[in-house]
């Protein structure tokens, strides 16, 4: 696993375990936290070992017994991502081509974190698997969204010039406990401010939409992409199909929190997409799988972690909080 102690990686980690698999978590901590994982330091089936997956393979890899990896390491947000470009096209890239060679050498298949971004701002809409997307590739989004398109451009060469067993999940829009408070995604960044009484900061005029799913659904989803026969590759879209304003979404923050914040509109984001929603037809036939967590649940369980986060310090709720 890479980018095991990011948001979404270490929630990974905990079904694993849970499931009675061994997992070995590799991350360099740039942007995920040892609380992600604090609670899982002491199961007899989990390792954690430090460093950059677009580096070459340290002898602690190398000496781990694996056969199935999950690609997940590379910042998320826009605000992590874009705060070293460079960096995060090397991750997307070198660190797909480093994690490939090394499922090559093991003989493992291999999940590919991708996301919705490859469809850049679209022009079809929901998103469906075969819509080759409408991507700026010189903007300031490009290091994320092209690095995410180059990574699957890998894993299909390396399926059809090594016949490796590949799998690639475009992810929509995940939510939940151990976001970071200041990572820049809009969920995290809604209730946080609702919660401190702060403005709510909406880029543009809010009419953007996009489609929230909650961690647990999704982790669901990656599981059961990775458990399917070597023939199915994706790329499958793994997100909630339920579509919802930026504007309405900071409307149902501040009534679930209970705040007197007020939206406050600023620029729009260079490249930001005016409408997100996958058509998840494939997840369903194929895995049989659907988002079954509610938006307004799933933001009840987030806000409560923050609460915890802004009460007590984010590792204090890290450990605890489930999906």
């Amino acid at each position: 696993m890479t980018g095991g102690a990011g948001f979404l990686g270490s929630h990974v980690c905990e079904a694993l375990l849970r499931n009675g698999e061994e997992v070995v978590c590799l991350d360099d901590f740039s942007t995920g936290t040892r609380a992600n994982l604090a609670h899982l330091e002491g199961h007899r089936g989990f390792r954690l070992l430090q460093g950059d997956v677009a580096a070459p393979v340290t002898a602690e890899v190398e000496a781990a017994q694996v056969d199935a990896i999950y690609n997940l390491a590379c910042p998320a947000s826009p605000a992590q991502y874009q705060a070293d470009p460079i960096r995060t096209l090397k991750t997307c890239v070198f660190g797909a081509a480093t994690m490939l060679e090394f499922a090559r050498s093991r003989g493992a298949a291999i999940l590919q974190a991708s996301t919705s971004e490859v469809y850049g701002d679209p022009q079809v809409h929901p998103q469906p698997e075969h819509y080759v997307g409408h991507v700026n590739p010189i903007g300031p989004r490009a290091c994320y969204d092209e690095g995410k398109r180059c990574a699957e451009t890998l894993f299909f060469d390396y399926r059809r010039q090594h016949g490796l067993s590949v799998k690639v999940a475009r992810i929509f829009n995940c939510y939940g406990p151990r976001l970071r408070p200041g990572d820049g995604r809009v969920v995290s960044t809604f209730i946080v401010q609702a919660l401190l009484g702060q403005p709510i900061t909406i880029h543009g005029d809010g009419r953007q939409t996009r489609s929230f799913c909650y961690v647990s659904d999704l982790v669901t989803g990656l599981l059961a992409l990775m458990r399917t026969p070597d023939a199915v590759t994706g790329p499958m879209n793994l997100g909630n199909p339920a579509e919802i304003p930026v504007a309405e979404l900071a409307e149902m923050v501040v009534r679930l929190t209970g705040s007197r914040s007020r939206p406050v509109f600023l620029k729009a984001a260079v490249d930001d997409p005016r409408q997100r929603r996958p058509d998840i037809t494939q997840a369903r036939q194929v895995l049989g799988w659907a988002p079954s967590v509610p938006l307004e649940e799933g933001l009840l369980r987030t806000i409560a972690y923050f609460d915890r986060v802004l009460a007590g310090g984010e590792g204090a709720a890290a450990g605890r909080a489930m999906a």
